[in-house]
């Protein structure tokens, strides 16, 4: 099916809904979802902040169906597009992505394909987007069938107070330049104030229509371990009472998610590692055991999860102290996807942040060696506190909980009020 036909299919059809049930399997939208769709059709900028699972995959998919060009989208990491065009092919929407995991031979035949108007979405990282043989590309499309959308997936990484800062993404605002017609749809999981504000500014987002949905998730339980020398004999214990449920373990270094895997499974616990330091075949099938549930835990550093639609996890524990809290509410965000009880667990340690202390010493920038620092001093006060999880956690994205206490964390539901002695 080529993109033509698809768009036609959505001109004729009497109700949005059945296109939503044709192509996507729901039978109705999330919350937000149609109602920002509904923006980028009317060719209006937008920026859209919602939790992991809340659907923003979606908008930009759904919308590239009512729109007559190519959607383009700019997403950070290989293994995301892979993920999403396979599933997007699978339901009949022609997409495809150019990415570096492509022979000269593929890649061609990707642009003859993308220049003949047979697709309705390309994925590409921002670092190819940017070269000028690529923005010659995105010319003729534009000239050809028209660019009818850009889409920034993983926002935040534009901006430098982000947890997952990437240079390139500073430059995407010469796009608004470049394409002046085209809408652009900004989207992520995580951004503070100060975050979204450099996100408008950095890409250049004209009277944006602005999302920000509640960064509560109410299904997730929230609690802090203190880390000591029986710590793992604890985390076998936690795997063994759920022995085949999804569970995503992090860990600081390659080193060390090497170690744990290796130690699980001499435990007899059906764990895989995942790293950069893996080669990208390694990588590919290791998180596709994952998904299809061959392997029920998968021991990554932070390389792993971006964008990664499996929506059963039920416990992401870190086993190391996260670098921030944005990054901590991404990574345990990929918990409970399908709105059932999931856990969240840290393994606190002192001794982590002395690893980072380590790390930020060999920083030559200031202003980057601050924000890091502030950015731990955040998760050690979170890793402290001994009022309400979710209440620390959705305040630092400058929302309040309502209730007294949530009710679905460790310190809330905690019986035993007795002070203990951490001076040393």
């Amino acid at each position: 099916m080529n993109g033509n036909s698809v768009g036609g299919v959505l001109e004729n059809l009497e109700h949005i809904e059945y296109a939503l049930k044709q192509y996507f399997g729901h039978e109705a939208f999330l919350p937000g979802q149609d109602e920002i769709i509904g923006q980028v059709i009317a060719q209006r900028d937008a920026f859209v902040l919602m939790p992991t699972g809340a659907g923003k995959s979606l908008i930009y998919q759904f919308s590239s169906l009512l729109l007559p060009g190519l959607t383009v989208v700019i997403s950070p990491l290989i293994a995301l597009m892979q993920d999403q065009v396979d599933r997007l092919k699978a339901n009949g929407i022609p997409a495809t992505f150019i990415n570096s995991s492509l022979s000269n031979s593929e890649r061609i035949q990707r642009e003859r394909d993308v220049l003949n108007g047979k697709l309705k979405l390309l994925y590409v990282a921002p670092e190819r987007l940017l070269t000028s043989t690529f923005l010659s590309l995105l010319d003729e499309v534009d000239n050809r069938m028209g660019l009818s959308l850009l889409a920034v997936d993983e926002a935040h990484c534009v901006s430098e107070w982000g947890h997952d800062f990437r240079p390139e993404y500073r430059q995407l605002g010469h796009l608004r330049n470049r394409y002046p017609h085209a809408p652009m749809l900004a989207l992520t999981a995580t951004a503070t104030e100060r975050v979204r504000e450099d996100i408008l500014t950095q890409l250049r987002l004209r009277d944006p229509h602005i999302h920000i949905a509640s960064f509560n998730r109410p299904n997730l339980y929230y609690e802090v371990r203190q880390k000591h020398s029986g710590s793992y004999r604890e985390l076998v214990q936690l795997l063994r009472e759920q022995p085949d449920a999804p569970v995503i373990i992090y860990c600081q270094s390659r080193k060390s998610v090497d170690d744990m895997s290796e130690a699980l499974r001499h435990d007899g616990i059906r764990a895989l590692p995942y790293h950069a330091g893996l080669t990208s075949e390694e990588r590919t099938e290791h998180q596709a055991r994952f998904i299809r549930d061959d392997v029920s835990v998968l021991v990554a550093t932070i390389a792993f999860g971006m964008g990664i639609a499996k929506p059963d996890v039920r416990a992401v524990i870190h086993y190391d102290m996260p670098k921030s809290l944005e990054g901590y509410y991404q990574e345990s965000g990929r918990a409970g996807r399908d709105g059932q009880t999931a856990q969240c667990i840290l393994f606190f340690h002192y001794g982590d942040r002395a690893k980072f202390e380590y790390i930020l010493a060999q920083k030559t920038d200031e202003q980057e060696e601050r924000i890091a620092r502030q950015q731990i001093q955040q998760v050690v006060a979170y890793g402290e506190s001994t009022v309400c999880r979710r209440r620390v956690l959705l305040a630092y994205f400058g929302e309040t909980l309502q209730a007294e206490n949530c009710g679905n964390c460790d310190n809330c539901l905690r019986t035993d009020t007795t002070m203990e002695d951490r001076t040393i």
